[in-house]
């Protein structure tokens, strides 16, 4: 790992006091993630994973999503997708074309206006039933239709025993609205639909993880996880119903694929395995779910830039070294006032002197910071960033050692993953430590990539899939199989 002088920034420490070097030093020991820890860390996960699939349960969910069959690359057919997001709301058409992998998309978005956000639940579907009411008489105007298969991403936590069916746990997102938590979302949808005559037939209700892990699938033979490394964390695989005990009572063939949605932000809630730090438990504490999603709160771009905003307050409060003196910093002492993206912009600066850095705080935070304070700022984000990226890598190694995966693809989005900084060299150095591969190999037998996209092409590519196994007679987790329609164009 790097030590205190082998930071990623062009800086030079030789002008940092020595006050300053010794917060550095505690800093370092605090967050890097040494390779022992990362083994210790990945073998807990694998036993948390086989925890969650079991009839007891444990802290990660391992939800069985009724995705029953891998794509071949080869399903064909018109589908509607539905992605509602916490921001806009996405409706696309997409074609499956004949040739392998390949499909073509129409989409549009729509703005989900806030005030629905808190409103009631038959404000909010009327809304959406709206949106692709307007979607499909803009594409298909006095086209006469035939009934459409559609796949819905919603992407907040639902049980769901069918796989055309979803009771809301509780919403997210800044979402509040009244009379849906405890309710079938499907069930609502439908009666929005159904006021309308719209010629759409909801086929799957999906998570974005799962719709991640099936439309990279779709495109690339080798894939066998999806992640979500964004605002939160989560991943997907497929495992064999035999080794789900949790639905034995359903008689299932042993070796039939269920795809499971992971839900693994909440890996380790009870802290057996985590490296916490003070400000790790601060943030936990002052959450509004405290002793929840552990694993999130220390890999997830929503708390990174938080955890340096506390790290920073700490070191002006600080006795022991001089940090910000003379400074007003309320703005810095206001929480959740930034956001991982600072810490991207402080690790890409690419000047010596930090001056990109330096007007980044002048602006953002008011703040006139010197040199050797710079210095410890852009080494803190490495820290923060890298053990993010070593983190996650402890989920995707321990699904290949559950799973036995010696080489695979692995399918990550997210603005963690597609924005943050090397955070994907990080991750591919932590899994080489982790599963021990030799150091003369040229190329990660498991290696991470981006991700097709999931809450659109994947959740068409699922209602397909949902469709085909149906034909053959699987109605396992299906509901309702009344006015199916094919999907072919």
């Amino acid at each position: 790992m790097a030590g205190l002088l082998e930071s990623n920034g062009l800086g030079s420490m030789n002008d940092v006091p020595e006050d300053l070097l010794d917060e550095i030093k505690r800093l370092e020991k605090m967050f890097i993630v040494e390779q022992p820890k990362l083994k210790e860390i990945t073998n807990h996960f694998v036993d948390e994973l086989a925890k969650g699939l079991s009839v007891e349960g444990g802290s990660i969910p391992m939800n069985p999503t009724w995705v029953m069959t891998r794509p071949t690359g080869y399903e064909t057919g018109t589908f509607l997708a539905l992605d509602m997001g916490g921001t806009n709301l996405r409706v696309c058409e997409i074609i499956l074309p004949e040739a392998k992998g390949e499909f073509e998309i129409i989409q549009s978005k729509y703005r989900l206006p806030e005030e629905l956000k808190v409103g009631k639940a038959e404000e909010l579907w009327e809304y959406v039933a709206d949106c692709l009411q307007q979607f499909i008489e803009y594409h298909h105007e006095d086209e006469k239709m035939d009934t459409l298969p559609l796949g819905f991403t919603f992407s907040y936590p639902a049980t769901q025993n069918y796989i055309d069916h979803g009771i809301l746990q509780r919403w997210t997102k800044g979402f509040d609205i009244e009379g849906v938590e405890g309710h079938d979302v499907v069930e609502q949808f439908e009666a929005a639909l159904a006021s309308r005559g719209l010629p759409i037939k909801l086929t799957a209700l999906i998570n974005d993880t799962t719709g991640t892990l099936v439309a990279s699938a779709y495109t690339d033979d080798a894939i066998r996880i999806g992640c979500i490394f964004g605002t939160g964390c989560n991943a997907a695989y497929v495992e064999d119903c035999g080794s789900i005990p949790k639905l034995a009572d359903m008689k299932l063939p042993a070796d039939m694929p269920m795809a499971i949605n992971c839900e693994w932000g909440a890996f380790d809630n009870e802290h057996k395995v985590l490296p916490l730090t003070p400000y790790d438990i601060i943030i936990d504490k002052e959450s509004p779910r405290p002793g929840q999603q552990a694993f999130e709160k220390m890999i997830a771009g929503l708390y990174l830039g938080e955890l340096f905003r506390l790290v920073l307050v700490d070191l002006h409060h600080n006795k022991e070294c001089i940090f910000f003196h003379g400074q007003n910093i309320s703005k810095l002492e206001k929480a959740y006032t930034l956001d991982s993206s600072f810490l991207s912009l402080i690790e890409e600066d690419p000047f010596e002197n930090l001056s990109e850095t330096h007007d980044l705080f002048i602006h953002k935070l008011g703040i006139t910071a010197k040199k050797p304070e710079l210095e410890l700022c852009r080494r803190l984000a490495e820290l923060i960033g890298t053990r993010a990226a070593r983190l996650s890598a402890c989920g995707v190694a321990a699904i290949c050692k559950k799973k036995n995966y010696e080489s695979c693809h692995v399918g990550a989005d997210g603005s963690v993953f597609n924005k943050y900084p090397h955070f994907k060299q990080r991750g591919a150095l932590a899994l080489r430590e982790i599963l021990d591969w030799p150091k003369e190999l040229k190329k990660d037998p498991i290696d991470i990539r981006a991700a097709e996209d999931g809450s659109g092409v994947g959740a068409a590519i699922i209602a397909a899939l949902t469709l085909k196994r149906i034909k053959e007679g699987n109605l396992a987790g299906v509901r309702n199989t009344e006015g199916l329609p094919s999907g072919k164009p």
